[in-house]
């Protein structure tokens, strides 16, 4: 695949991407502002999402808006990934009741990354947004997702990780210390690892699908998660027992 293919590709996604954000018809040049896109290209890029069916363009307004393709096509995704349709609404109940920023998060190869957000009202240094990958050695998240292989598989993921020169390195031992703290708490608590100031204390959710596993974590300012850390952590348990009587 060429170069110019690729960016295509990933242009085409971003675009998508900006409409989960707004959720709502948006400007050509509302669009490219946000992506940093030369007119022509993105224009040009926007029209051929339109003849593909993926975008709708209001003339009247010059707003584009996505499809029901677009919906068609991920609907599959969630129950594939984590069951019954339960965990989507559990995490929106865990963000109403802590009033934090809640995240799910996968293993994708080395890393931790971020799938689903639900951001809260309180302000964050970091606003990350879903795709953000984290080492998967070296983020909260990571650690309890690591948590739950067996050691030999948390061996050979930290040599691969050390091979890649991903996280600085770490030895076997400094690894299994983590990820030992990890699985005697039963969750994990990761200071201003996204940015200073911003915290995120996490737990394993219960298998989906093919084995999967997946994280869930608690994000907010270290100050506010400190002095509700036993709060927040009896409510990522109760979402986990809730999601395994499911």
């Amino acid at each position: 695949m060429t170069d110019s293919a690729v960016k295509s590709a990933k242009r085409a996604l971003e675009i998508l991407e900006v409409f989960a954000r707004h959720r709502r018809p948006l400007a050509l040049k509302e669009i490219l502002d946000e992506l940093g896109y030369p007119t022509s290209s993105g224009s040009a890029l926007l029209k051929s999402l339109v003849q593909l069916g993926y975008l709708d363009y209001d003339r009247e307004r010059r707003t584009y808006f996505p499809t029901m393709r677009i919906s068609v096509l991920g609907a599959w995704v969630p129950q594939a990934l984590f069951g019954d349709g339960q965990l989507l609404p559990a995490l929106e109940g865990l963000a109403a009741r802590t009033g934090e920023t809640v995240i799910l998060a996968v293993q994708s190869d080395l890393h931790a990354q971020y799938v689903h957000l639900i951001h809260s009202a309180e302000p964050l240094q970091a606003r990350v947004q879903p795709g953000t990958l984290r080492p998967l050695a070296r983020s909260g998240l990571g650690l309890v997702l690591l948590s739950g292989k067996t050691d030999a598989e948390i061996e050979r993921l930290r040599r691969r990780i050390n091979a890649a020169g991903e996280s600085g390195g770490q030895s076997r031992e400094e690894l299994m210390s983590r990820v030992g703290e990890v699985r005697a708490r039963g969750y994990a608590f990761s200071r201003h690892a996204i940015s200073p100031g911003v915290g995120i204390i996490g737990a394993a959710l219960p298998k989906g699908p093919f084995g999967r596993m997946s994280a869930v974590g608690v994000a907010g300012a270290v100050p506010r998660l400190e002095d509700r850390e036993d709060a927040i952590v009896a409510e990522l348990r109760a979402t986990v027992q809730r999601l395994e009587q499911a």
